[in-house]
């Protein structure tokens, strides 16, 4: 009798895939995050690509832990083991939503709390909305105008740009923001979709453009019923807190 295949094992990663920032990002399905011998040790993935990491407590270059999933554990033994080297853990849902966030504690900077309470009233506030909102503008512009090809909308979009230096209010700035999203997402509207020549049969006619931006179930971006929209909106948690 001819012996059988054994299942292939939980890879164990040598070295642990934090980036550059100091992020591991965990997803997938049984996500364990627990102590042994020490380290901390961690096993996420979806069927058979899981990946197995185990990081010590010196040399993890570990900043933050982000948990983009709803099934699994954390053992108390793991946060203890985070929070004694200073590792923040966040746990997310799949649309974006922030289910759990730790962090290390410190010593709390009265100077620096005394200046963000300020900084609504006193003009610093608005100042920095404005050039939030002009770094966005400007990348927005970018890619209409050189990857879109459309001159038109980024023209419009410059000028929503140029005026940002006269709004003297946060309400002016949002405004401005609106505006320049409807040329921004208008220029995307009837951007082909590609799809696999053999999956052609089943795509329906509103998957195969990027499609507007208002959804006709919640008159906006949620509930999105195109696939690139539906990517935009849920694939980012930084969009989902922006909706809310």
């Amino acid at each position: 009798m001819a012996a059988s295949l054994n299942l292939p094992q939980s890879p164990i990663s040598g070295k642990p895939p934090v980036v550059k920032n100091g992020v591991l990002t965990l997803h997938g399905f049984g996500v364990r995050v627990g102590m042994q011998s020490g380290h901390l040790e961690i096993e996420d993935g979806v069927g058979m690509e899981r990946r197995k990491i185990k990081l010590a407590r010196v040399g993890h270059k570990l900043k933050r832990l982000v948990c983009i999933s709803e099934d699994g554990f954390a053992t108390l033994g793991a946060l203890k083991w985070l929070s004694d080297v200073g590792v923040s853990f966040v746990m997310l849902n799949r649309n974006g939503t922030v289910l759990l966030a730790t962090g290390p504690t410190t010593t709390s900077d009265a100077r620096l709390r005394r200046a963000q309470a300020l900084a609504l009233g006193n003009g610093v506030g608005l100042e920095i909305s404005r050039a939030l909102i002009d770094a966005k503008l400007q990348g927005q512009e970018k890619v209409v105008a050189g990857s879109l090809k459309d001159s038109s909308s980024a023209q419009i979009i410059a000028s929503f740009r140029k005026r940002l230096s006269m709004a003297d209010t946060f309400d002016a700035i949002r405004q401005m923001e609106a505006q320049a999203a409807v040329a921004y997402f208008g220029a995307w509207r009837n951007m082909p979709v590609l799809w696999p020549r053999t999956d052609l049969p089943r795509i329906p006619d509103h998957w195969r453009t990027a499609g507007s931006r208002q959804s006709p179930l919640s008159g906006g971006p949620r509930l999105a019923i195109t696939s690139v929209h539906a990517i935009l909106t849920t694939a980012s948690p930084c969009s989902k807190l922006k909706q809310d």
